[in-house]
């Protein structure tokens, strides 16, 4: 079992920034890619970024390209999403998930999600 928690959500302005921070326990982290995805209110969910478990490789939506960086610590077992220029579009719930495989977890098929934090970007 892998549980995940989320936090560092909240209410900003549009060319804010922001970071998230996904804190896990349970099964060794260091061995579990992560990712973060997000849905907005009326939208599907979407992937945004995720991590391999070394560090070494990282995928990013097209949608947050150049404005959003993942990493880890994995002596901390946290994963973190530094969120720059901030748009009102990025305004949803976003979640943590872990998988041992990264193409699986890139497809949101992991079985280990957080419970989530709220994103809210006004204009």
């Amino acid at each position: 079992q892998v549980q995940l928690v989320e936090s560092g959500g909240g209410l900003v302005q549009a060319g804010d920034s922001l970071r998230l921070s996904c804190a896990a326990s349970g099964r060794t982290f260091s061995r579990y890619a992560m990712g973060w995805f997000r849905q907005g209110p009326g939208k599907e969910r979407e992937f945004v970024a995720a991590i391999t478990y070394t560090g070494g490789i990282t995928y990013y939506g097209d949608s947050v390209k150049g404005r959003f960086t993942i990493s880890r610590d994995n002596a901390k077992n946290t994963v973190y999403l530094q969120m720059n220029s901030l748009k009102p579009e990025d305004t949803a719930v976003y979640y943590c998930a872990s998988d041992p495989d990264r193409f699986r977890l890139r497809r949101g098929d992991s079985d280990y999600w957080g419970q989530g934090t709220q994103v809210t970007v006004s204009s």
